[in-house]
């Protein structure tokens, strides 16, 4: 307690406050930019935090990651672009709300969301974090094969119009993964002879190709903004508070969604983008009105903003206790830490006690900043987007994305491939096949492929090598998670094809009136 108030009583200083404010503000920006990453945040920081004392580059790198985290919301909702990975889910119901003229309804959401999600991943950091530490250690080769495959049971909730579909997508984005070298054998595979290819498709490169390219065309053709004319948006705003009861007064969504953004959190190699995408879908799964969800219901933006945001602290758990990174940003925290001469464990909260709960509460901090720089930012950006004309706005996007996509690795085919993949998302889009299904195969494809084949080497010498993949507890407890999930997506689908769910809802409204 006493290293807590005194880590408290060196956070709240001028200095301090002032760069998380900067760290929020810097780090909201680089988080709306298709293609900049909060990898790429945390690294150009990086040098600048040589000549600052260890609490300081800490608090500043830490207020950098919780703002670009959260900045991928404002073009997820505005342009129906994800400007980080982990706001993939954002897009499905945030845009529709701003079509729908509530984009500001859909920014103050996103910004409540962040930072409940936020404060309470810091929570669990400083009260959870060796237990918590624990259960990561649990998730081995099979786990992470089960975890994979649970994530793309979600195939189904994102392809609510037509399942085969949806699994054409996915298999789609499961192909891409696996172009490079093969994770575990060293193998090149799918690269045609062109050694460059042997890197395989970055995932931002694939996000921005086969997200902003298509949007980008449909406006083109169609000759329109991302939004309706403002007019129509200010006459559909609404106040603060009323946007936070609504939220508040489902506790359950939110509470559930930092759950789940805390567990797969811990995880390393998961990730927020994994994040999002499920507690959306268990939003979605429990609702009441599920046929709501992808046309604009806030309850998919508040899922999916408060799990990726408890992400920021909470993929912290493996890294100040194990050294392990939770998500690549992690790494360059890591190398902070090592360079100030402080290793990950348990020294670290009981040697470096004041320096560790300052880093973490300033975490917090920054979640709190984001209400009024997000609010007042979401304003902003809000009134560009919405007053600025088509052929302006459409080669705007446009330069920046080919500017984003060029500097993750000063390649100009990370570009070719970003436009190759989006004029292939447009003709799909026309069929009827979306992006996130084929952008969820491309991130698990990879995390499912590397667990299953690592298991199946490590049970070379057991009479049936698979049952490896359900021989521990935790195993089979997610095996049994895919296999309900994968009912519950599949049953009401058949219910809906026999014309037995209509007359279910029928009796059930009946009853209840």
């Amino acid at each position: 307690m006493d290293m807590l108030l005194e880590a408290l009583t060196s956070l709240l200083t001028f200095e301090s406050m002032l760069t998380v404010l900067i760290g929020v503000s810097a780090g909201l920006f680089i988080g709306a930019m298709p293609g900049l990453t909060a990898t790429m945040a945390l690294a150009m920081l990086l040098p600048f935090t040589f000549s600052m004392e260890a609490l300081q580059g800490l608090i500043a790198l830490g207020a950098v990651y919780m703002g670009s985290i959260y900045g991928g919301a404002f073009t997820a909702i505005l342009i129906n672009t994800p400007g980080t990975p982990s706001s993939i889910a954002t897009t499905f119901d945030g845009y529709p709300m701003a079509r729908q003229g509530r984009a500001y309804e859909a920014l103050a959401a996103a910004t409540i969301a962040s930072v409940v999600g936020g404060i309470v991943g810091v929570i669990f950091l400083l009260i959870l974090a060796p237990p918590l530490a624990r259960l990561a250690v649990a998730f081995g080769p099979s786990e992470m094969f089960w975890v994979a495959m649970l994530g793309l049971t979600l195939v189904a909730s994102l392809s609510s119009d037509s399942l085969l579909k949806g699994l054409l997508g996915g298999c789609i984005g499961i192909l891409l993964s696996t172009i490079g070298v093969s994770p575990v054998g060293g193998e090149s595979r799918f690269t045609f002879g062109y050694p460059p290819l042997q890197g395989g498709i970055e995932l931002i490169v694939a996000l921005i190709g086969l997200f902003v390219i298509p949007e980008l065309l449909t406006m083109s053709a169609e000759g329109r903004g991302a939004l309706p004319d403002g007019g129509e948006l200010r006459k559909k705003e609404v106040s603060i508070a009323k946007i936070a009861r609504r939220i508040f007064s489902k506790p359950a969504n939110l509470i559930r969604s930092c759950l789940i953004g805390q567990v797969i959190a811990i995880i390393p190699g998961a990730g927020g983008n994994v994040t999002s995408l499920v507690a959306y879908n268990e939003a979605r799964r429990f609702s009441k009105d599920p046929k709501s969800f992808g046309k604009g219901n806030v309850d998919g933006v508040v899922a999916s903003e408060s799990s990726n945001n408890v992400m920021v602290a909470g993929s912290m758990v493996p890294l100040l206790t194990l050294g392990i990174p939770g998500a690549p940003p992690d790494a360059i925290i890591l190398g902070v830490l090592l360079m100030h001469g402080l290793r990950p464990g348990l020294d670290l909260f009981t040697q470096s006690g004041v320096l560790t709960n300052g880093f973490i509460l300033s975490m917090g901090l920054a979640a709190l900043m984001l209400l009024p720089v997000g609010l007042l930012g979401g304003r902003v950006i809000h009134r560009v987007v919405i007053r600025t004309p088509y052929y302006f706005l459409v080669p705007s996007i446009a330069m920046v994305t080919i500017l984003g996509t060029f500097a993750l690795r000063n390649s100009m085919l990370d570009v070719g491939i970003m436009l190759i993949l989006g004029t292939a998302g447009y003709f799909l889009r026309l069929i009827g096949i979306q992006a996130a299904p084929i952008v969820l195969g491309l991130i698990l494809g990879g995390i499912a492929e590397q667990g299953y084949v690592q298991t199946l080497m490590a049970a070379v010498v057991d009479p049936i090598p698979w049952l490896r993949l359900v021989r521990n507890p935790l195993s089979m407890v997610l095996a049994g998670l895919v296999v309900l999930g994968t009912a519950t997506a599949l049953v009401p689908m058949w219910l809906a094809r026999k014309g037995l769910l209509d007359k279910v809802e029928a009796n059930d409204s009946g009853g209840s009136s």
